[in-house]
């Protein structure tokens, strides 16, 4: 349990209503904060596009995964017309 959590529930029982609503608001407005920085900020593959960009190791490794998913495919043989 992180440490606001903590300090949270050490106030709570002991602290008038008040306090108790005011440390609740407080830390509410904290994760509305985050929850709109969230929203806000550019998604995690936006931010990595390009970042194997004409890189011959990933070309190589994106060779070797596709031959190895081919390599699980049944082969089907040309029917031979009668």
């Amino acid at each position: 349990m992180n440490r606001k959590c903590e300090e949270l529930r050490s106030l709570m029982p002991s602290a008038p209503l008040e306090q108790r609503v005011a440390a609740l608001e407080v830390e509410v407005a904290k994760l509305k904060r985050k929850l709109e920085e969230r929203e806000t900020s550019t998604p995690w593959w936006e931010q990595i596009v390009g970042t194997f960009e004409n890189d011959p190791i990933y070309d190589h490794a994106m060779r070797l995964g596709q031959q190895y998913r081919q390599s699980g495919r049944p082969k089907f043989s040309p029917r031979h017309k009668q």
